[in-house]
């Protein structure tokens, strides 16, 4: 994986952990969590995608 594709992988984590607690924070993600204990699927899935897109971006650019 070249470098541009690592810095872009992890500029897209970054995104998508800002869109993920935004979306964990909201009023829906608040109605959910009293009723289920859990926030909404989307807020879940964009932490996840960021977590994993981050870390992904950020080894190819610390590899050689």
């Amino acid at each position: 994986m070249n470098k541009s594709m690592s810095a872009a992988l992890l500029v897209a984590g970054v995104i998508l952990l800002f869109f993920g607690f935004s979306a964990y924070h909201s009023a829906s993600s608040d109605v959910s969590r009293f009723f289920t204990g859990a926030p909404t699927d989307k807020a879940l899935w964009l932490l996840i995608g960021g977590v994993f897109a981050g870390i992904a971006g950020f080894l190819g650019l610390v590899r050689k």
